[in-house]
């Protein structure tokens, strides 16, 4: 736990859903989101764009207009996934900013677990497959032994005790997310989004989840793209913006 935190920290938070074909699992989302987390929720924020499709957006509105708090904004400026993250940081209004999927690969009844531990003060909580209580459930094989491969690599080129660097289900407190020379705009910025804080000297546990794979839509993740992740990690390694400070505190919890 972070040593300067001296009483509990109610967040409120900001929940940032990029939406693209979803439409039954972006509904159970939500509601399971809303119903179980009140009143920690200021907004949940539905990202579009012009590939999100019809159906998809009507689910969008129909949510807006069952709970005040979930907004709909267009993406704009920057593409693809890390374009659509990066927008919505400059459109959170909560002292508390949770990045999670509307396709169900980030099990939304974990959202209470992760604002109740940020609520001990941590600048990032995030989620672990690798921990014990946690898991993956019909997960490729071949993916599997890359991906737990690709986490030791980059465990230990960050020194980190961290062990799920590019599963992109994370509360942050806002101001971490700030003023950051963002680069990436496909889904490695899930990556990048949490190396660049932990370079900064950001304090960060993480908590267990179990995987499971989308029910609807299609993945926009090729599995190609999983081989930039090093690259990246490599780049902001030896880049000189943004070092560790001497103070950082990377921890486990759960």
């Amino acid at each position: 736990m972070p040593s300067d935190v001296s009483a509990p920290i109610e967040p409120s938070v900001s929940v940032i859903i990029p939406v693209m074909d979803e439409t039954t699992s972006l509904r159970e989302t939500v509601e399971i989101v809303m119903d179980e987390n009140q009143p920690a929720i200021h907004e949940i924020i539905c990202v579009t764009s012009q590939l999100s499709t019809p159906a998809a957006l009507a689910v969008c509105r129909e949510l807006a207009g069952r709970w005040q708090g979930v907004v709909i904004v267009r993406q704009q400026h920057r593409p693809y996934l890390g374009g659509a993250l990066q927008n919505a940081f400059s459109w959170a209004t909560g002292s508390h900013v949770l990045l999670m999927a509307s396709d169900l690969e980030t099990p939304p009844h974990a959202a209470k677990d992760l604002i109740a531990e940020s609520k001990r003060g941590w600048d990032i909580v995030a989620t672990t497959r690798w921990h014990a209580g946690g898991g993956f459930r019909g997960y490729n094989q071949v993916k599997y032994v890359l991906n737990w491969i690709f986490q030791k690599l980059i465990g230990a080129l960050y020194r980190t005790h961290l062990t799920d660097l590019t599963y992109g289900y994370r509360i942050y407190r806002a101001d971490v997310l700030r003023n950051h020379p963002w680069q990436e705009l496909r889904h490695p910025f899930l990556l990048e989004c949490l190396l660049r804080p932990l370079r900064r000297g950001a304090s960060a546990t993480e908590i267990p989840v179990l995987w499971e794979p989308r029910r609807e839509g299609e993945s926009h993740n090729p599995f190609w793209r999983n081989f930039l992740y090093l690259r990246i990690a490599l780049r902001l390694r030896l880049c000189a913006n943004g070092r560790n400070s001497p103070g950082a505190t990377v921890g486990v919890s759960g």
